[in-house]
């Protein structure tokens, strides 16, 4: 009878812990909502599956305990509880995967009108590229990349030569507005990762991976990187900053391109060459 007792005591207050636990999740800031419906409903699932097996187990225990003279019955088959199992474990996966094969669909259709910007993970610092007022990304490539060119953008390209380039610094974006986030990775794994965004994926390098968010709130975002990337995997940070467009437009103004910056350091690498002699 204890065993029993304190087998649905585990069960009841696991769920209890589930339903009024304070770690949850952050409030959602992107169109995303749809993969915490898909969560809730893995939750649920599993949950019931959980309790069911729970409570089997302490019914078998107390109504099957020891008692002296019983013998138990050997049968090794049972046909009918094995296609009742088999429909029901059947129907508990397909009820958790058909929602997330929807969502995935969506996940990775992206919309005609989003914005393409650019995300580097390199060890162990973010860097972003927007586009310019042309609207595209330049090509880049990895043998392009140098201290003066530290996201590799062909130069000879002219989409890129007002493309807006954010070395480890923070990333703003238009509430409302849907951007396709392109990933690249110089060095080893790495994961862009806001977890209001609900939205993540691997960058992993010689690939481009992607996802799309549409901001629904403004406010500052903690980016991680949620890929174990190296000693200092804890320290690769940075910020994402959803603002009113208007607002948008008057930090983007304020940033550098390309051309700008390439501009800039060939005036220095001039400077100190002529200093030097």
């Amino acid at each position: 009878m204890a065993v029993a007792l304190i087998l649905l005591l585990v069960a009841i207050g696991s769920v209890l812990f589930h339903l009024y636990s304070p770690w949850w999740w952050t409030p959602i800031a992107t169109n995303w909502s749809y993969i915490d419906h898909t969560i809730n409903i893995t939750f649920w699932i599993t949950g019931f599956v959980f309790v069911a097996v729970i409570a089997f187990m302490a019914y078998c225990v107390f109504r099957f305990h020891h008692k002296e003279g019983r013998q138990a019955d050997y049968n090794p088959e049972n046909k009918r509880l094995e296609w009742w199992l088999s429909v029901g474990t059947g129907i508990g996966v397909a009820a958790m995967l058909a929602p997330g094969l929807i969502v995935w669909h969506q996940f990775v259709t992206v919309p005609a009108d989003a914005t393409e910007i650019e995300v580097m993970g390199q060890q162990w610092q973010w860097s972003f590229r927007l586009p310019g007022k042309d609207g595209r990304l330049g090509t880049s490539d990895v043998r392009n990349i140098s201290p003066e060119n530290p996201l590799g953008l062909n130069r000879e390209d002219p989409h890129g030569q007002d493309d807006v380039v954010i070395e480890n610094g923070d990333l703003h974006l238009p509430i409302g507005k849907p951007v396709k986030v392109l990933l690249r990775s110089v060095d080893v794994l790495h994961d862009f990762y806001v977890p209001e965004f609900r939205a993540k994926m691997d960058m992993v390098p010689g690939m481009v991976t992607y996802f799309w968010i549409r901001p629904i709130r403004t406010g500052t975002f903690d980016v991680l990187c949620a890929e174990l990337c190296g000693a200092a995997h804890y320290q690769m940070r940075a910020k994402v900053i959803v603002d009113e467009e208007s607002d948008y437009h008057a930090w983007l103004e304020q940033q550098k391109t390309f051309a700008e910056l390439s501009g800039r350091s060939a005036v220095v690498r001039a400077t100190y060459k002529s200093g030097g002699k």
